[in-house]
């Protein structure tokens, strides 16, 4: 761990900090793969002193990307399935953040991990310059230091859908869709927060072996 590790999560968790403010929303950024598997066989429904039962033989129809987009402080999220995750995906999610989700948002917080593609070239590879200067005028990257993607709270909401949605097998991507629709609306109608707890000051006394001597 160097300055630069404390540097990057001290900025995240200064940022964390600041009151909410629909102007400036603060929307954590990340994504995961889903590997479709489809059942051969029929499940054996579950009995009393019995759980569920699946084959050990399966099919899988390759893997589908998810990308997360929330907003903790609000209680909001969006979930987004693509093919793949390459940098135009990306550019394509910053783009709907910054003109469909917050149209009328001055500046947009994102904070987000160290993935090649999670940069601003990425928006210039998409769109032509003027396009992608307009959006990087509004949107602000946020990086957690490298080996800190826990400091991205988005990590926490992939949690949550996958211990409520995704720990199964789901077999293509209509139902995969579905599922994660229905998340998305129950967590978004309950405007489930995220209750984050760690702070500067923390960070200064529980990750004090992180931080350079200044002796």
């Amino acid at each position: 761990m160097t300055a630069d590790f404390v540097a990057a999560m001290e900025e995240v968790l200064d940022l964390y900090a600041t009151p909410y403010d629909p102007l400036h929303p603060k929307v954590n950024f990340d994504e995961m793969s889903k590997q479709l598997i489809e059942e051969t066989r029929a499940v054996l429904a579950a009995e009393v002193g019995q759980l569920e039962r699946f084959d050990y033989e399966y099919k899988r129809n390759g893997t589908r990307n998810l990308f997360v987009l929330c907003e903790p402080q609000a209680g909001w999220r969006h979930l987004a399935i693509t093919e793949r995750r390459t940098k135009l995906d990306f550019a394509a999610q910053m783009k709907w953040l910054a003109d469909e989700k917050y149209p009328e948002a001055e500046t947009i917080e994102v904070i987000l991990d160290n993935l090649n593609t999670h940069k601003a070239a990425s928006l210039y590879e998409a769109f032509a310059p003027e396009e992608a200067r307009r959006l990087l005028r509004k949107i602000k990257f946020h990086y957690t230091p490298k080996h800190g993607s826990w400091l991205n709270m988005a990590e926490i909401e992939f949690s949550i859908l996958q211990r409520q949605c995704l720990a199964r097998r789901i077999g293509d991507e209509a139902i995969l869709a579905t599922e994660v629709a229905a998340y998305e609306e129950r967590r978004n109608r309950e405007k489930a927060q995220i209750d984050w707890r760690f702070s500067l000051a923390d960070a200064r006394t529980k990750l004090k072996r992180l931080y350079p001597s200044t002796s």
